[in-house]
Formats: structure tokens, sequence, C-alpha cells
């Protein structure tokens, strides 16, 4: 009988200890940073190469929506430019030859001036050539302001092409970050709209375990602390990781009701994030356990 007593007692001793080194600091379930691509733009979806489960990398092109309307005045407007340009152009070498016309009166100016000098010119003479020169000058004056609204209308015409080149450019979809498309949401040749979700991912290399801390243990944990982290292996192992923590909640709230008991709910406690390595056992919403060291 006495046997059977210190059997008992090593049994509780043995299973006291082991529930106290089993049990973890906090728990709480995976989570992922999720995007939702959207169009930018009108138009039917030409092209779509997205999947679920697929892999993508940021800057990849994975889509296209129809740009015929968009590239056909792009086509226009780059037509009026040119003809601008002509215009430009011409108007330019009207200035040119009316400077030519101008250095040949400068230089017959300074040759009166010389015979005035001499007494072989008359005063005149030297009126009329100043009279000419300032007509020149006033038609180089009126060629430039022509000019000037040839440009203006020219630089108008350029800010509608990038503006257009930039609606032409937002009808690429393009992924914005490496990650695993998670859920595809239309199909090729449908219609897209500006805001319309395409599709869903995230980067599931590096998983958010977001746990809740007890206002006990808040004093004890801090920004890029190194964490063991645990998962279901099986019914009874666990798998051990590495966790870092990423994120400490300033302010407490009550338990979330969907991971403790009825008592455990009314309790204050702090949220808590950390980064963990996913080595492809990791899925959103997984439950996980922490223990810090």
């Amino acid at each position: 009988m006495r046997n059977l007593l210190y059997l008992f007692i090593l049994i509780f001793i043995f299973s006291s200890c082991t529930g106290n080194n089993d049990k973890a600091d906090a728990y709480g379930n995976f989570e992922a940073v999720e995007t939702l691509v959207s169009a930018e733009t009108s138009g039917k979806l030409l092209q779509f190469d997205v999947e679920n489960g697929m892999i993508l990398k940021a800057g990849q092109q994975v889509g296209l929506i129809d740009t015929a309307v968009l590239s056909a005045k792009l086509k226009q407007l780059l037509a009026v430019k040119a003809e601008i340009a002509a215009n430009s152009k011409d108007v330019l070498s009207q200035i040119k030859v009316l400077d030519e016309q101008k250095n040949v009166l400068l230089i017959e100016k300074k040759r009166v001036e010389n015979l005035i000098a001499d007494s072989a010119a008359t005063q005149k003479q030297y009126d009329d050539i100043i009279g000419k020169i300032k007509v020149i000058d006033r038609q180089i004056e009126s060629v430039k302001v022509k000019n000037s609204a040839i440009l203006s209308k020219f630089n108008q015409v350029n800010a509608q092409i990038e503006e257009l080149q930039l609606n032409i450019d937002k009808c690429k979809i393009i992924n914005p970050i490496n990650g695993t498309v998670l859920q595809k949401y239309v199909e090729v040749h449908e219609l897209a709209m500006p805001g319309k979700v395409l599709y869903k991912i995230a980067d599931l290399s590096t998983m958010e375990l977001k746990v809740y801390v007890s206002g006990a243990q808040f004093p004890h944990i801090k920004i890029g602390q190194k964490t063991k982290v645990y998962i279901d292996k099986n019914e009874e192992e666990n798998t051990e990781l590495e966790g870092t923590i990423s994120w400490i909640s300033s302010t407490a709230e009550f338990t979330p009701k969907i991971i403790q008991t009825k008592e455990e709910r009314v309790k204050l406690v702090y949220a808590v994030k950390l980064l963990v390595k996913n080595n492809g056992s990791l899925k959103i919403g997984m439950p996980g356990e922490v223990r810090f060291d």
C-alpha cells in the first residue's frame, strides 16, 4: 500500500513538472499582410496571368486592359505635335532670315557712319538705315511672339500626351509585391473598372503570429526579442520555430473571445506580434504558441 502511495506521488510530481514546462506563455494565430490589387482604369481585361497559389514577383506584369481607344488618341496627338513642331521650325527659319537682313543693315549703318564722318554721306541716308533696322526688329519681335504661341500649344499637346501615356501605363497590371496569390476574383475578357479588386496576394515567406500577453508578462518583453514558437506537428508533438517580437500594443484590451475561456475573457491583455520565418508549414489562421526566453 505504501509503495502504491509513493507511485501516485511520483506520478503527480512528474505530471506537475511536465505541465509547467509544456505550458505556453501566449497563444494566437498566424496572419499575413494581405494586399488587394485593383484596376486603375476601365476596359476589357485582355490578359490576366494570375492563378490561386501562384508565386509572383514585385514589378511583374500579370495583366493588360484594352488600350485600343487610348492608343488611337495618342496617335492623333502625336500627329498634332509633329505638325506644331513643323510650324515652329518654319517660324524659326523666318527669324533667321530677318537676323541676316539686320546684320547686313548694321554693316551698312557702320559704313554710312564712316562716310558721314568724312562728309561723304547725308543724315537722311543714316536715318533711312536706322528706320529699316527698327522695322526688322519689330518683325523679329512679331515672329517671336508667334513662335511663343506655337510653343505654348506644343507644351499643351505634350502634357496631354504624357497624361495619355500615363493612362495607357495604368492599363498594365503590375504586381506590387513578392508573394503568393491567395484569391483570384476576375477572369480574362471581364470588364475592369477603377477600384475593382482583381486578386489578393500576400508574402508568406515570413508570417506574423498575433498573441496576447498578460499585464504580468508585459514588462518582460521587448521589440526585437527572440522567442520560441510552437505549432502542432501531430496530436502529441510540436514543431519548434524561432520568432522575433516586431510589435507590442501600448494599450490593454480584453482577451479575444476566440482563444480563452469565459473566465479568461474578462482579463486585460496586450496584443503582441511576432515575425516567424515560414519553412513551408505555416498557413494563415493556423494556431501557434509562444514561450518567451
